[in-house]
């Protein structure tokens, strides 16, 4: 179904694009049969291992993928699914509630959005919602309204989602051999962190449309929980390819942040959410964010990049987006710009981005 009492207008808003817009397109990028990959699989038992070798070999695996890939799944990550399975269920009844009660109740610290308000041309609209919250919310009480039951387990999963978060930074950051271990734990906290609960509905309408426009995460980094219906495309050697899913495994990517701060040693990889025809797709994304004056600043000499602050990197962000509807990313902060680092980067208008 493209509609329902609880599936936001995305309908409406994308068939006024449409008018408005000539979107002529040779072969439909949304649903073409894209290459499947198998991510990096870690499992982090290894971590945990008496001996040194073992522990010493699975943080050289995540870091290895971190450079290669920048993308990565881990299983035996302290996660239990009963809590992913409890959430979930959770999630899926907070999306089926009526689009006014979403909209207009305040639910979440009224963080729901759908769509993107902001698109001007089809290849810039998300057909998809999503509650955006900060972890300075998660755990109040006036946030949930007459869902009860979601504070806690949402509170629970929240916390599981940091601790393993900053469990992979600290390696990363100890990879790099700068002494920094620590530092991630003193300019990340809930101020700036977020989980983003996603629900893409079904969208039998167009082959062009994406659940989520290609883009990359202004982050240290994102855990993602999906469920099996599948739907996350990545950039791998210049194409795009299609993760698949895993039951077991949380999916780990490098943001943005964390490429700058390591000196393009770790990559934070372009990726993107396709639609299905037919089936609706669940998803939980937690991002590891520092304060805003944070001071991002590369480890490894000569940097690439001029010093900024988190602050200072959303704003240009945020300002390229509603300038010209993209975002540009990190090549706005290079001390040398050529020609090949100034493209702009596909349609960006995320609340990860």
């Amino acid at each position: 179904m493209v509609h329902s009492d609880s599936n936001p207008p995305l309908l409406d808003h994308y068939g006024t694009l449409l008018s408005c817009h000539s979107t002529q397109c040779d072969e439909p990028q949304g649903r073409v049969t894209m290459e499947e990959c198998q991510l990096p699989l870690i499992d982090l038992c290894g971590l945990s291992s008496d001996d040194e070798t073992v522990r010493r070999a699975c943080a050289t695996a995540i870091c290895k993928a971190s450079s290669e890939w920048g993308f990565f799944q881990v299983v035996n990550h302290g996660i239990s699914p009963r809590l992913v399975e409890k959430m979930r269920s959770e999630q899926v009844k907070l999306f089926q509630t009526p689009f006014e009660t979403k909209a207009q109740s305040g639910l979440l610290n009224n963080s729901y959005r759908w769509g993107s308000p902001r698109a001007t041309c089809p290849n810039q609209f998300s057909w998809s919602e999503a509650f955006h919250v900060f972890l300075t919310k998660v755990s109040d009480e006036a946030c949930y309204g007459e869902f009860t039951s979601l504070r806690e387990v949402m509170t629970c999963f929240a916390a599981a989602m940091s601790e393993l978060s900053r469990l992979l930074a600290r390696i990363l950051i100890e990879n790099l051999g700068h002494g920094k271990q620590a530092l991630i734990d003193n300019i990340c906290d809930e101020t700036t962190c977020f989980l983003r609960l996603n629900h893409y509905p079904a969208c039998p309408i167009s082959p062009e449309i994406t659940g989520l426009v290609p883009h990359t995460d202004s982050d240290f980094l994102t855990i993602l929980c999906q469920d099996q219906v599948g739907g996350l495309q990545l950039m791998k050697d210049s194409k795009w390819v299609t993760v698949k899913p895993n039951k077991d495994a949380l999916i780990v990517n490098i943001g943005d942040l964390f490429q700058a701060w390591s000196n393009d040693v770790y990559k934070s990889v372009e990726h993107r959410v396709v639609t299905n025809a037919t089936t609706e797709r669940y998803s939980i994304a937690y991002f590891l964010c520092p304060y805003y004056d944070s001071l991002i600043e590369s480890c490894v000499k000569p940097s690439i990049y001029r010093r900024f602050t988190f602050r200072e990197y959303r704003d240009q962000v945020q300002e390229d987006v509603r300038k010209t509807g993209y975002k540009v990313g990190l090549p706005r902060f290079l001390l040398q710009v050529s020609d090949d680092n100034t493209r702009l980067h596909a349609p960006s208008i995320t609340a990860s981005s």
